[in-house]
């Protein structure tokens, strides 16, 4: 029988940040080379046979490289869309120092690219060695997930949200691949699965499914429309008065850590626009 073990990277010193899971030798979410140290510490002796990438946001997929070159037989997993920046992540680190400026290394350390040859692709719907992958977009394009099927485990990266301040779930929305509509197609296809867990890279695991996707849905509609009439400033304070039912600074160290507030405005802001433009377009 499998076993579960969820790794806390500590990510820059932070606990309850970043969540890499572990299943009988396959790493899901290994995330950022700034702390891989503390993932190899808790591995030990073992050496990982599979990487499953439920994306490649540097905070879930950026050690990946460094630990393709220490083990050079690691098969990687990855969305088809995603993984021609694993190959050649130029595009990505340029894309993340426009959000994280001076912080890119702090944050995330060394980008290693991958070898193609290291790399698995999915479009979802595949059934793979006891995994089942679909595609999940909605926090990115790229996004998907991975169901072990002989425990109904499901692997849900960021579409399933983040949980740290207990009681609160709350979508994860960056820029630049936000897409709300698709976020709740995504949520329908976990469902589909009727898992019996859900694994978040932020953080930990959770078997109250129904009511964790049900609050999460709830939760994208509503951040959603506040982001419609309200600026960054305020979306991101509406967004530290949601959690303030964590008094204690390490969990909300945790929080500012997995949702970044001056990010999640121009996620939605960008969504919403781009939306409006399809619309205008479209019109007769």
């Amino acid at each position: 029988m499998p076993e579960l073990e969820s790794i806390d990277v500590v990510h820059v010193g932070n606990p309850r940040v970043i969540c890499c899971h572990k299943v009988d030798g396959h790493l899901i979410d290994p995330g950022p080379t700034a702390s891989v140290h503390t993932l190899l510490e808790a591995l030990g002796d073992e050496v990982p046979s599979r990487l499953l990438l439920t994306h490649i946001h540097l905070d879930h997929a950026g050690a990946t490289g460094y630990l393709v070159r220490k083990w050079p037989h690691l098969e990687v997993w990855v969305s088809e869309v995603g993984a021609p920046h694993l190959v050649d992540p130029s595009k990505l680190v340029t894309s993340a120092t426009r959000l994280y400026g001076d912080d890119m290394e702090r944050l995330w350390g060394e980008i290693v690219p991958v070898p193609e040859a290291n790399i698995h692709t999915f479009s979802g719907g595949e059934a793979v060695d006891g995994w089942r992958v679909e595609a999940t977009p909605g926090h990115a394009r790229h996004h998907v997930a991975y169901l072990r099927e002989d425990e109904g485990w499901a692997f849900v990266g960021d579409v399933a949200g983040v949980r740290i301040v207990p009681g609160y779930i709350t979508p994860p929305t960056p820029p630049p691949d936000v897409d709300l509509e698709a976020w709740q197609r995504s949520l329908d296809a976990v469902e589909a699965w009727d898992p019996t867990l859900l694994a978040l890279t932020h953080f930990g695991a959770y078997t109250d499914v129904g009511e964790h996707i049900a609050r999460l849905r709830g939760a994208i509609v509503q951040w959603g429309e506040l982001a419609k009439v309200t600026d960054a400033e305020g979306f991101a304070a509406a967004l530290r008065a949601g959690s303030s039912s964590a008094a204690d600074p390490e969990t909300q160290r945790a929080m500012a850590g997995a949702v970044p507030p001056g990010q999640q405005w121009a996620g939605l802001d960008r969504y919403w626009r781009k939306k409006a433009e399809r619309e205008a377009s479209a019109a007769p």
